[in-house]
């Protein structure tokens, strides 16, 4: 077979979309890939002549006789699981018009996510040890994806904070400018993806791009719904509002979790990777922050996410400790004093240098900054 010429991409181990699929036939090198939800319906000649010896099929649709050629190459076929209101073996992370397609036509309660939250709730009741298959199988699919997307180098910085900020507030407003600080400075942005301060971080990415009144204008349309209650629909399609008023936002990363399914996802993190497993989701997002993590003032999920961050920190565990910011003094040191236990911990460690408190949100990006400094 001739090689392909220059223009042709070169697949990896993993295939995750038809082009991929058919630069690895025109290749030849489709044996041993691991071919990831493809659709491969109309590609049954292709693959009735190609070697699949050793290859994965995880997920894909082919015809029964293709199927059958296939796993007589010595393929390994994982079919697709008919009735799921997800694909447990997806090789992308969603967007949020896949989260809440048919949002507009049925509301909230027709979406793949609302009916994703339905079918854990279910099955977790039921304690279907097939459905538990198939969510290790989803979450770690997820895994894949996320590392896949940030594998180019991207300098992540992780924000944390309360689900009950709500739209129209001045705390709202500060997180969201915080946001859009950080994208402008190079960093991606990742959030836990809920609501409240979560939102207003990824709201900030995506207004980076645009001019400073736009996140004004913005926030001031989103105060008309504040909350995700009582109405997630209402709540929802106010943020897509403003993604169609003020198209091509900058990106940001989210990582929720259906194991809070009552706190829907918010729609202007342009990558989401959401979890079935909450502890997968949570040790995810904070290892992968590599630029380090501002926590913005919060309640017992906050600072839980405070010392699951210190842990690795103290002992080192994944090398050099990365920056913590906290913000909000009274809030860290009174109402809910993480911070002298966190300074204590610190204490003649290597992440003594690399741990901060700030009074406001809008001195938490110099500080993160100047503990970057001193790698």
């Amino acid at each position: 077979m001739d090689s392909p010429d220059d223009s042709t991409p070169v697949p990896g181990p993993e295939i995750d979309s038809l082009a991929e699929f058919d630069a690895a036939v025109a290749s030849g090198r489709l044996a041993g890939r691991r071919v990831q939800s493809v659709d491969l319906t109309d590609r049954g000649a292709a693959l009735l002549a190609a070697d699949t010896a050793g290859a994965v099929f995880l997920g894909c649709l082919m015809a029964p006789g293709t199927a059958a050629k296939v796993r007589a190459d010595g393929a390994f076929v994982f079919p697709p699981v008919p009735g799921l209101p997800f694909d447990p073996y997806r090789g992308l992370l969603y967007s949020p018009d896949a989260l809440y397609e048919g949002l507009t036509d049925g509301g909230y309660a027709a979406t793949p996510d609302a009916r994703a939250y339905r079918w854990f709730q279910e099955t977790r009741a039921s304690g279907d040890t097939f459905a538990s298959m198939l969510r290790a199988l989803h979450d770690d699919a997820v895994s894949d994806a996320l590392d896949e997307h940030l594998a180019g180098g991207a300098f992540v910085v992780g924000v944390m904070g309360g689900h009950t900020t709500a739209r129209g507030s001045a705390e709202y407003a500060a997180a969201a400018r915080l946001g859009r600080t950080l994208a402008r400075s190079g960093l991606t942005v990742a959030t836990g993806g809920g609501p409240g301060a979560m939102e207003a971080a990824n709201l900030g990415a995506y207004a980076a791009p645009h001019p400073d009144p736009m996140l004004d204008k913005a926030c001031e349309l989103l105060a008309a719904n504040p909350s995700f209650t009582p109405s997630v629909t209402d709540w929802a399609l106010a943020a897509f509002a403003v993604r169609e008023r003020w198209p091509g936002g900058g990106g940001s990363v989210s990582i929720p979790t259906w194991f809070y399914g009552h706190e829907p996802p918010n729609p202007f993190a342009d990558h989401i990777a959401k979890y079935f497993a909450n502890a997968l989701r949570e040790d995810g997002l904070l290892a992968r922050s590599t630029a380090g993590v501002i926590f913005l003032p919060g309640a017992a999920g906050t600072v839980q996410e405070i010392f699951d961050n210190a842990t690795p920190n103290y002992y080192g565990s994944r090398g050099r400790p990365t920056p913590m910011v906290l913000v909000g003094r009274a809030h860290w040191t009174k109402e809910l004093p993480a911070w002298p236990l966190l300074r204590a911990l610190a204490d003649s460690r290597p992440m003594e240098s690399r741990i901060a408190l700030v009074g406001t949100v809008d001195e938490a990006p110099e500080a993160l900054a100047r503990m970057s400094a001193k790698r």
